[in-house]
């Protein structure tokens, strides 16, 4: 039962992949429909995702793609054009397809069948019958043009493939489908009826293919049973001079079946080979049989190419990688306290050990936080879709482009952040960029655009999203500010500010409400979900000209690095990535300042927060306290601690749930001598002392 489980999920995740690949392929149809690449790119996945489908049970969806497959067939034979309609009834079939995929029993059977019609209509103007498209599957068509190759493949699937749900016959079916083919059963690992498992595989088969399909496409057939059957998949070239290289000794060697010295000791009692061979027990009647077969297929052969070899990937699960990264960090916390041990004892030799691991530990973190990353290409690849539906919805031409697709986000921030970002491309096309008439007026192109990029910068990762639309309305915002509160008439606020306002749940400044935005939900849910990865938001806009939001995000959010300082007897973390410097501030300079929270620091007054005082710490302050600057947006503010111990590499443990909705804390870490040290959350710290400290109001 584990077994069926584990192939039912790794079909799923190869057919998102496939459903990504074919979404793609369409998006980019539609701006070259002549493109044969894309072509072919569109039907491999339609073809990998029948031929899959259908061995691992699920045959609705099998079925349902077959139609499509053959539709694209016909666009391959250049009896069908790519038109915006057939691209439009495509995506919408690979909607169908993912229902059918991951919840096949709200799939919808008449909208299936309306999407069959339309196939059925666009197969008709080509000449075509549906009967016709619901042939039986093959490979029509995934031959490309070009010259006959011979491949050997030897598959022996692991022996509880069919616990898996898997049919290993119907993956020699999907081979004599490519081309010319020659199946040799091999038995020799077939037990007694004593010894055998009812529900067992014990055959294994030898395959001569002789096709003009590439090498990828005959893995394709074996995409879901590779990692756990003996596979080899390699091409025979073929001589031009009859029989040349295909004598039988010479193909049992080749193929590893028997030892060239055996073969010298069988021709030396003159008689036929392969019956020496099985009479002195050096090789079975399956394994001759299997050359033979081999010997009459090559010899029907008569070009070949060569190989192509293609690189091998692993799939792990998440719920791993997580494992694994909180085992490092353990790790890392476990060093630290070996570390101040082997410094308390004064022991050169245990610190000598200690600084290896460190250093064993460093690497170890470095290589399983690269495993964590994604390039961000992965998340921006799904907002095509996301604005092409959204162009045709609401009448507007908007053409996405992107730009830093490689760059490396840890997936678990990646995967929090397609909502926020769908909201914020939703909300730019349908707020900001103009209708086509209104851009004309303007001066401007009838199409918008919408540029989605990232950019690493230090510790951080910045994820601008950019519209050439009308920009935002100031006057509306204000109004709209004041109206619920949020700003006091006559208040004198910059852009900063102003524009935070449309962060306020329940903000809008709509007039009407649309299937796309005006009721003035979302965007605080974007704010929320950036501020628990610990990120922070910048809008800028410029009237007639366009907006663009950034997302300020850190790399990771498992390590980071901080700043370990002390108030009191308490030590926190500061993220290092906020921090800018550390100045003294003595007694002697606190009195003079007269109770007053400011540093004049090279001609630049800048706030400071008395942690001290925030965190309501008893006693006396240290004779001479720091104030490490840190940044929020454009503006400098210090923060006042006791003492400042030195950089710290900080592992992030969640806090409990009590103290989960405690403001201007972000999580904690273990130090090495055992002892929690809370994590300072610099924006919501200083939005905190804000509103308690009277002093700070200024700022």
């Amino acid at each position: 039962m584990a077994g069926g489980m584990d192939a039912a999920e790794t079909f799923r995740q190869e057919a998102v992949d496939l459903l990504a690949q074919l979404e793609g392929a369409l998006l980019d149809l539609e701006a070259a429909p002549e493109d044969r690449s894309l072509i072919d790119q569109a039907f491999r996945a339609l073809h990998t995702l029948k031929g899959s489908g259908a061995m691992f049970g699920w045959d609705a969806l099998a079925a349902f793609t077959h139609h499509l497959e053959s539709t694209f067939d016909l666009v391959r034979n250049h009896k069908l054009a790519v038109t915006r309609e057939l691209v439009s009834l495509t995506l919408a079939a690979a909607d169908h397809i993912r229902v059918l995929l991951e919840q096949p029993e709200a799939a919808d059977r008449l909208r299936g069948e309306a999407l069959l019609a339309s196939i059925h209509d666009l197969a008709g103007s080509a000449g075509q019958r549906l009967s016709d498209l619901a042939r039986p599957p093959s490979a029509v068509g995934v031959a490309a043009a070009g010259p006959e190759r011979v491949f050997r493949i030897r598959f022996r699937p692991h022996r509880d493939v069919f616990a898996s749900g898997c049919n290993p016959l119907l993956l020699l079916d999907e081979l004599r489908s490519l081309g010319t083919c020659t199946v040799v059963p091999i038995t020799e690992g077939v037990l007694t009826l004593k010894e055998l498992e009812p529900t067992g595989c014990y055959l294994a088969w030898d395959v001569l293919l002789t096709t003009k399909v590439p090498r990828p496409a005959i893995e394709e057939v074996f995409l879901f049973v590779a990692d756990r059957s003996e596979l080899s998949i390699d091409e025979i070239p073929i001589e031009d001079q009859a029989d040349a290289g295909f004598r039988i000794g010479e193909i049992l060697v080749e193929r590893g079946d028997v030892a060239a010295a055996d073969i010298k000791e069988s021709l030396e009692r003159q008689q036929r080979l392969g019956a020496l061979l099985v009479q002195s027990g050096k090789i079975s009647e399956d394994r001759v049989a299997s050359a033979l077969g081999e010997q009459r297929h090559l010899r029907e052969a008569t070009r070949a190419r060569e190989t192509t070899v293609s690189g091998s990937t692993i799939r792990v699960p998440a719920e791993r990688l997580d494992s694994l990264m909180d085992q490092v960090g353990e790790l890392v916390i476990a060093q630290a306290r070996l570390m101040q041990v082997a410094i308390a004892e004064a022991n050169p030799i245990l610190k000598s050990i200690s600084e290896d691991i460190e250093r064993l530990a460093a690497e170890l973190r470095d290589t399983t936080m690269s495993i964590r990353m994604l390039p961000i290409g992965t998340l921006f690849g799904r907002f095509r879709r996301v604005v092409h539906d959204l162009s045709q919805e609401l009448g507007k031409d908007v053409e996405l482009t992107t730009a830093g697709e490689e760059t490396e986000l840890d997936k678990t921030v990646i995967e929090s952040l397609n909502d926020p970002l769908v909201h914020l491309i939703r909300n730019g096309i349908g707020h900001g960029i103009e209708d086509a008439a209104r851009r004309v007026a303007a001066g401007k192109p009838p199409g918008g655009r919408l540029h989605l990029s990232a950019v690493h910068s230090g510790a951080q990762v910045l994820i601008t999203i950019e519209d050439d639309g009308h920009g935002l309305d100031r006057a509306a915002i204000r109004a709209k500010a004041e109206e619920r509160g949020v700003l006091q008439a006559g208040q004198e606020v910059g852009d900063a500010e102003l524009f935070g306002c449309i962060f306020q749940a329940g903000f809008s400044t709509a007039t009407t409400v649309t299937s796309v935005s005006g009721r003035g939900v979302g965007m605080d849910v974007v704010k929320r979900t950036i501020d628990g990865l610990r990120g922070s938001i910048e809008v800028a806009s410029t009237a007639g000209k366009g907006t663009a939001i950034t997302l300020k995000l850190p790399l990771t959010l498992a390590i980071i690095d901080g700043l370990l300082v002390r108030i009191g007897d308490e030590r926190y973390v500061v993220p290092l990535a906020a921090v800018e410097e550390c100045v003294e501030l003595t007694r002697g300079e606190d009195l003079r300042s007269g109770g007053r929270s400011f540093l004049n620091i090279r001609g630049e007054i800048v706030a400071f927060i008395r942690l001290r005082r925030l965190f309501e710490v008893s006693g006396d302050p240290d004779l001479i306290q720091k104030v490490v600057i840190v940044t929020m947006g454009d503006a400098r503010v210090g923060l006042v601690v006791d003492q400042v111990i030195g950089q710290h590499q900080t592992v992030i443990k969640s806090l409990s749930r009590m103290h989960r909705d405690l403001e201007g804390f972000s999580g904690a870490t273990i130090l090495g001598d055992g002892a929690v040290a809370l994590i300072l959350d610099v924006p919501h710290l200083i939005k905190f002392a804000r509103d308690r400290e009277a002093t700070f109001k200024a700022f």
